[in-house]
C-alpha cells in the first residue's frame, strides 16, 4: 500500500474511532485541548501560513465530533492558539501542551485529542515528521505510549 493510501487509511480509522465516542467527548478540557492540539499540528514546522489554517479551520468546522461545540467558539479558541505561537512558537507551544495535558486523568478524552491531531495532519495526505513529532509529544504529555498510534 503506497504511504499516502495508509496515510488517508489512518485519518479515517481515527475519524470513525472518534465518532463512536462522540457523545463522551464535550467537556470544555477537550474542546480547549483539541484546539490546542489543532494549533499545534497547524504549526508543527514553526510557522502557520495562510493556506494551512484555513484548511484546519475548514476541517474543524466539518468534524462530526467538534460539533458538540459552537463553530464560533471553536474558530476563535484556535485562532486565539495560532496567534501565540505565531508571536512565540517555543513558549507558548509549553503552554499548548500543558493544556493537552490536563487531559491526562481522562483517557477517553486524551485518546480522542491525539486522534484528533492525527486526522488533522493526515487530512492532507502528507502527515509529515514535525506533525509526528508534535502529536508524539502529546502522547508524552498525556502519559500515553506513542506506538498506540504507529507515532
Amino acid at each position: 500500500m503506497a504511504l499516502w493510501d495508509r496515510i488517508k487509511e489512518s485519518a479515517s480509522t481515527m475519524q470513525s474511532q472518534l465518532n463512536e465516542k462522540k457523545n463522551e467527548l464535550k467537556s470544555g478540557g477537550f474542546r480547549d485541548a483539541s484546539m490546542a492540539m489543532c494549533a499545534l499540528v497547524a504549526a508543527a514546522d514553526g510557522s502557520i501560513d495562510p493556506a494551512e489554517r484555513q484548511r484546519v479551520s475548514a476541517l474543524i468546522a466539518s468534524n462530526d465530533v467538534l460539533r458538540n461545540f459552537p463553530p464560533q467558539d471553536l474558530q476563535s479558541r484556535f485562532d486565539d492558539n495560532c496567534q501565540k505561537l505565531t508571536a512565540d512558537y517555543e513558549l507558548n507551544k509549553v503552554e499548548l501542551m500543558q493544556i493537552v495535558g490536563k487531559l491526562e486523568k481522562k483517557p477517553t478524552e486524551a485518546r480522542a485529542v491525539v486522534q484528533i491531531g492525527i486526522v488533522i495532519g493526515g487530512a492532507d495526505g502528507d502527515f509529515d515528521q514535525d506533525e509526528r513529532a508534535v502529536v508524539r509529544e502529546a502522547c508524552f504529555a498525556l502519559g500515553i505510549p506513542p506506538h498506540e498510534f504507529d507515532l
